[in-house]
């Protein structure tokens, strides 16, 4: 019959035998099963999957089902209370057997099989309080609770608290109902006390501490008078006021429990002393005593109570006055040196600080706390301390490696700041760290990590020194940075970068020979580019320009070589005042262009670079020269837009370009070095070609680029005293066709909105026509009639100005190249112009004249004196009705003179019309000027003689 058939509600109720008869045969029927199942788990192998769960599941509902049977007899409850320490038993062998199994692929115990194990253990736990009290049995409420207490052990330890809590609860109840006075048996006083104590823990854990403290408070009825539960108690005040510590939680409230129990701890301590026997028994509570009163000192200085706890140290120190020496434990300086601390008296923390060199016990990771925890306090004051005390634990002890790093890190700190405890802090980790003793304690391969921490700290200590530009120190913790490397080749590469830092720190100091020291040695273990600038650097230093400019070609064949140095190179000349050194520097960067090679800096860039530092001193337009043809050679090759950049990138750069051709052409006209001047002024007009044409500004810098350059071409000739060649002559021509197109382009466009030309580049149309008629007249076939033709557009146009033609018609009236047609038309339209005007200038209008007459008189002569006598007459009407003087009384003589000395050709040939017609001329300009009044007596006097004889004759 199935258990749910015997349970059925459909069955007839029997009578009362029949159901006695009944319930026997269940209650045979379960507990048959639950042996079953027990021998099932006897038989069961060590093995950590061997445990099934169905076992457990089956052994709780088979008991379950027998606790809603009737009462049991006497002889039942025997019997399950032997099934149950059978099964309590068959747990016990399988966690033996496991625990002393062979290594097998799994570490421990799954945890499947410890919760089934524990599960197991809870049912035998159950069983025997199922059987309650059993005749033949001793104690057996005892022995229940104890099984209880077991079991919910189990569970605390797998963390199952809420098990753990209702195992520990129902033992409780058990045990409450017995007469604590009358267990006079050591181990059940001793259970009595563990359950308590268990079920403390367990609330403690579920942060019930309210309920922890109450079952240890009801703990202290369980002692008994013995030492040993004095002990487990105080043990268990202490545990819990460590674990209120541990949680990192300094608050006020926190610290007052912590206290508090810890208080308890060291109360029952003293009182389990004097209920102790033996000697061990006194020895393990003075220590828990001890103990306590160590972490009640921790707690006062975490409180900031200095004095409790120097206090409680001297307590400790005192002892209990048997003369036993008192506590040493090596927590006491420290605690009595971090009080003396905070009550500011560094003497007395000192003193607790060097007692530790002599104290022998003291373990290496207590003095190195306190060591940080004194210097975390005194400062940069106590850093001496902090090394005397090292070097004295160093000689009486064996110190690691470890320590002494910890020891300098912390000595060391921060070094940011600068200052003068910054360094003071450095000096003393440079003295202990350079000591032979520190140094041996990291040459062994097992201090390895700890040597390259070392290193670490001393370089980067050095590096920070070297960025607040302490190169002094910086250079010290270099050095020392090297004794913590290792001699190997693994190290080469390091040594070679330390030796290549303390270079540089010897350059910051202008110690050049110690530099050229470290980086000779840097380059015999690493030769690479860095050595390679760092050489070069030093060079610069030195002044040495041919020394740095041979390095700059060294550099260039280092295996790791990038041009990026040539562009360092050349920013470090420039800082150094080493122009020729930059410029060598720039002109090898120059190079990689031309190969294609991806550069970093753009080649325009670096051009604009190289011809900046060039102009800087005079004498080096040349080489000027030289590049800016090269960056009009790269454009054109590489296109305007690649080479120069692209939009307003590109134009800045054109116009830069343009404006510096510029200047350097005009400070060439300047200085008369006509030939550099021609040169540079092309080039302004090329790239201000290549920046935008159609602006008006440019336009005009253009034109007046290629007038100017066609001006110093001819003032190099007549500088050289060497004529112009066909080939210039015709480069001059093309240059004068391409500004007067510019011009007309310039003139046509300021028609309808003024005459801006004029008012911005007055003399640029004469400049233009006066080089024309230079240049055009050098040409054989059509250059009089185009000399003609560049003054007549001119002398029509709105930019025109007397003084302009006036030069014009003098240049043109002299010299190898003179064109009398040219000259005659300029100088009759200057003369125009000026008696236009409201107030002419005389003195030009005398001169003009002259000059006409001299034209007249030579290119026409005899063949038409009516030509030059007109002149004459002209210049007789325009002195009519001036003031005295208004017209150049010299130029009147010698109008007058030559005028009346113009007639003795045709006195002496007889022809007398010609004569008589000079002869009034003369007399008639005289008249004209002031004081000739003698001269003009005598010419009258002569005219008046001659005609009376012209008169005689011609009636004879």
């Amino acid at each position: 019959m199935k258990i749910t058939e015997m349970y059925s509600p459909d069955l007839r109720k029997p009578d009362h035998d029949n159901q006695f008869i009944q319930s026997n045969h269940l209650h045979q029927h379960l507990l048959s099963q639950i042996e079953s199942l027990i021998i099932q788990t006897e038989n069961l192998s060590p093995n950590y999957h061997s445990l099934p769960e169905t076992i457990s599941s089956d052994l709780r509902q088979t008991l379950t089902h027998l606790t809603q049977l009737p009462p049991f007899p006497n002889s039942l409850k025997l019997h399950i209370w032997k099934l149950a320490y059978r099964l309590w038993n068959a747990c016990i062998d399988i966690s033996n057997a496991v625990s002393i199994l062979p290594s097998s692929p799994s570490p421990s115990p799954s945890s499947s099989f410890v919760e089934n194990h524990a599960k197991l253990r809870h049912i035998a736990a159950d069983m025997i309080s199922l059987a309650g009290d059993v005749t033949s049995v001793t104690s057996p409420a005892v022995k229940s609770a104890s099984f209880y207490l077991k079991t919910g052990l189990i569970w605390h330890d797998l963390r199952t608290f809420d098990l753990a809590s209702s195992c520990f609860e129902r033992a409780t109840d058990i045990v409450s109902k017995l007469e604590i006075a009358a267990i006079s048996d050591s181990g059940e006083r001793k259970m009595l006390l563990d359950l308590n104590l268990a079920r403390s823990r367990t609330a403690w854990e579920i942060s019930d501490r309210n309920l922890a403290i109450i079952l240890l408070t009801r703990a202290k009825t369980l002692l008994f008078g013995s030492s040993d539960h004095y002990k487990q108690l105080a043990n268990q005040y202490l545990i819990f006021g460590k674990s209120v510590l541990s949680k990192n939680n300094d608050t006020d409230n926190s610290l007052k429990e912590a206290l508090k129990l810890m208080s308890e701890a060291l109360d029952l301590s003293e009182k389990g002393s004097s209920a102790a026997r033996t000697r061990e028994q006194i020895m393990e509570l003075k220590e828990l005593r001890s103990k306590s009163l160590r972490f009640i000192s921790a707690v006062h200085l975490q409180k900031g109570e200095y004095e409790s706890v120097i206090k409680c140290v001297k307590v400790l120190r005192e002892g209990n006055g048997g003369g036993d020496g008192g506590d040493q434990h090596a927590s006491l300086p420290v605690l009595a040196m971090k009080a003396w601390l905070g009550l500011g008296r560094y003497g007395e923390a000192e003193k607790e600080l060097k007692d530790m060199v002599v104290n022998k016990g003291i373990p290496e990771s207590v003095w190195v706390s306190a060591v940080e925890a004194y210097f975390d306090a005194a400062g940069t004051a106590g850093a001496e301390t902090v090394k005397g005390v090292f070097l004295g634990l160093l000689g009486r002890c064996q110190v690691s490696a470890r320590a002494a790093f910890r020891v300098a890190n912390r000595v060391l700190g921060r070094v940011g700041s600068g200052g003068e405890g910054s360094s003071l802090r450095t000096k003393v980790v440079a003295d202990l760290v350079s000591d032979e003793r520190v140094v041996a304690l990291f040459a062994s391969e097992a201090t390895a990590k700890e040597r390259a921490a070392m290193h670490a700290v001393l370089w980067n200590c050095a590096s920070e020194h070297f960025r607040l530009k302490d190169y002094e120190t910086s250079a010290v913790m270099f050095e020392k940075s090297l004794l913590y490397i290792s001699h190997d080749i693994e190290n080469r590469i390091l040594r070679a970068k330390g030796f290549r830092v303390l270079c540089l720190c010897y350059l910051g100091l202008s110690q050049l020979d110690r530099a050229q020291e470290y980086i000779n040695e840097a380059e015999k273990l690493e030769p690479n580019i860095a050595c390679a600038f760092l050489k070069f650097k030093i060079y610069l230093q030195n002044n040495d320009h041919s020394g740095a400019i041979n390095q700059v070609q060294a550099m260039k064949i280092c295996f790791d070589f990038t041009p990026d140095f040539l562009s360092l190179s050349a920013h470090e000349a420039v800082a150094c005042h080493a122009l020729p050194v930059a410029i060598s520097s720039l002109s090898n960067l120059l190079s990689f262009y031309t190969l294609g090679r991806s550069m970093p800096t753009t080649e325009v860039v670096v051009l604009r670079t190289l011809i900046t530092i060039l102009i800087q001193d005079p004498g080096n337009e040349v080489e000027v020269l030289k590049f800016m043809k090269r960056v009009c050679d790269r454009a054109s090759e590489l296109g305007t837009e690649c080479f120069f950049g692209k939009e307003e990138t590109g134009r800045r750069e054109k116009n830069w370009f343009a404006v510096t051709s510029w200047n350097i052409g005009t400070t060439c006209g300047k200085e008369k070095k006509y030939e550099l001047c021609a040169e540079f002024l092309r080039l302004v007009s090329g790239f201000y070609g290549l920046v935008d044409c159609q602006e008006e500004e440019n336009s005009i810098m253009v034109c007046k680029s290629l007038i100017l350059s066609v001006t110093a071409m001819v003032a190099s000739e007549n500088q050289k005293k060497t004529a112009l060649t066909d080939s210039e002559v015709k480069q001059a021509v093309e240059l004068l066709d391409r500004a007067g197109k510019i011009l007309t382009s310039i003139s046509a466009g300021t028609q309808l909105g003024g005459d801006k030309i004029t008012t911005v580049e007055p003399d640029l149309f004469f400049v233009h026509t006066f080089n024309a008629y230079d240049i055009y007249g050098r040409l054989d076939n059509c250059g009089p009639q185009q000399q003609l033709h560049f003054v007549k557009s001119f002398a029509g146009s709105k930019a025109c100005d007397p003084k302009h033609l006036l030069q014009i018609g003098l240049s043109a009236s002299q010299g190898p190249r003179s064109n009398p047609e040219v000259a005659s038309f300029a100088l009759n339209e200057c003369l125009s112009a000026l008696l236009s005007s409201p107030s002419p200038d005389y003195p030009d209008v005398a001169l003009i004249v002259r000059r006409l007459i001299a034209l007249a008189s030579i290119h026409k002569g005899d063949s038409d004196d009516n030509a030059v006598h007109n002149l004459y007459k002209q210049a007789y009407r325009i002195m009519v009705g001036l003031k005295e003087g208004e017209y150049p009384t010299e130029e009147g003589k010698w109008l007058a003179m030559t005028a009346w000395n113009r007639a003795a050709v045709p006195v002496r040939l007889g022809q007398v019309d010609a004569a008589q017609r000079w002869m009034d001329a003369g007399l008639e300009l005289a008249r004209e000027v002031s004081r000739m009044e003698t001269y003009r007596a005598c010419m009258e006097d002569f005219a008046t003689a001659f005609n009376k004889k012209s008169q005689s004759h011609s009636n004879g």
